[in-house]
């Protein structure tokens, strides 16, 4: 596959399928970029689209750079897929405009992932969901902190059948952003540059050194909306009938989000079974030795495509209970990797016809 030209084609010898990347010069349209390069997607053509005032920044996809394109002037109707990660705003304008031309909008913003007629997929999860896309010609991912757990609960799940979870996350600041990023940097960089400005910007308070337990805004119960997100999700993509809290923290980590996730089943289910289980399980990777560093951090998950499951043990506090501890890339697994599996099982379920 080859550059094309300056308006940010990609062009290769063999039909494959034309793809639009909307947002892509934020933390996750980069990482969707790479994605699909690193996965070898079969495009024939990669476009690269953004807001007006980035037209023109250049972007890499594999070796090759790309120029991106002005979004309101762009032809979605030649595309086969949009990836869309330019936020809930951009999306609820744009997601129905480009579905409407033909093209599959895989959005990753939180905008259409509570809509009855759209699918909220984590493909190892409830692939069979995508067969309902075509309603609006719009399929949601998840949120990233969502799709990481369900990865490893949907095994166990279909197991012993879950009855309840009790999730606490540990959120890296790259899921709010570059300028999260720059502010845990700048802070960090503060605590030793004496008289530089650690004051916060992007957060509510200091995020280096700390741990801030407010992801989102809150809601009258008292949850914040990060949290609702989880419990809504889990019971759309899992099974309604499951009973999920969560709380939802933010800790001064560049990337990769953690996660201690307290299981209740309703038949009996041991820690040997449960490492058997996962051991198997289409994109989980069981690190679990009961010694100094036998677990998987979010430094180590960092750039990795799998979910890791490490501490599997019994929780005693209820009967047939079990904890363990979940990490994985949130640009990746809880962003784009995960649209692009979506795309990729369309394709392998020959759910999509290539556009003419």
């Amino acid at each position: 596959m080859v550059a094309g030209s300056a308006a940010g084609d990609l062009k290769g010898s063999r039909m494959g399928y034309k793809v639009a990347v909307v947002g892509a010069t934020g933390n996750v349209g980069r990482e969707m970029m790479n994605v699909l390069a690193e996965r070898e997607f079969p495009a024939d053509e990669v476009h690269a689209i953004a807001s007006r005032r980035s037209v023109g920044v250049e972007v890499s996809y594999g070796d090759d750079t790309l120029k991106c394109q002005d979004l309101e002037q762009f032809d979605f109707s030649r595309m086969d897929f949009c990836l869309m990660s330019a936020g809930s705003t951009v999306s609820k304008e744009w997601s129905p405009r480009i579905g409407a031309k033909g093209c599959v909008v895989i959005d990753n913003s939180s905008a259409w992932r509570y809509d009855i007629d759209v699918p909220l997929v984590v493909p190892e999860v409830n692939a069979h969901a995508i067969a309902g896309y075509a309603k609006k010609n719009i399929i949601a991912n998840p949120n990233c902190s969502t799709a990481q757990m369900v990865v490893a609960l949907k095994p166990l799940h279909d197991a012993a059948k879950i009855k309840r979870i009790v999730v606490a996350t540990y959120q890296s600041v790259s899921g709010a952003g570059k300028e999260a990023m720059d502010e845990l940097w700048h802070q960090t960089k503060g605590k030793y540059v004496p008289g530089l400005d650690v004051e916060p910007k992007k957060f509510t308070k200091q995020i280096a050194f700390n741990c801030i337990p407010q992801i989102d805004t809150f809601m009258e119960d008292g949850y914040t909306k990060e949290e609702w997100k989880m419990l809504v999700e889990t019971k759309k993509i899992l099974d309604p009938k499951i009973k999920v809290t969560a709380t939802c923290v933010r800790v001064p980590v560049f990337v990769g989000h953690s996660e201690a996730v307290n299981i209740e089943f309703e038949e009996r289910m041991t820690p040997e079974e449960a490492r058997a289980i996962l051991r198997e399980a289409p994109g989980v990777l069981v690190v679990d030795k009961r010694e100094a560093g036998g677990y998987v951090t979010p430094v180590e998950a960092a750039g990795e495509y799998a979910t890791y499951v490490s501490r599997i043990r019994e929780d005693a506090t209820v009967e047939h209970g079990i904890a363990m501890w979940i990490v994985s890339d949130n640009l990746l697994k809880g962003a784009a990797l995960n649209t692009v599996q979506i795309a990729e099982t369309m394709i392998e379920m020959n759910l999509l016809k290539k556009a003419a």
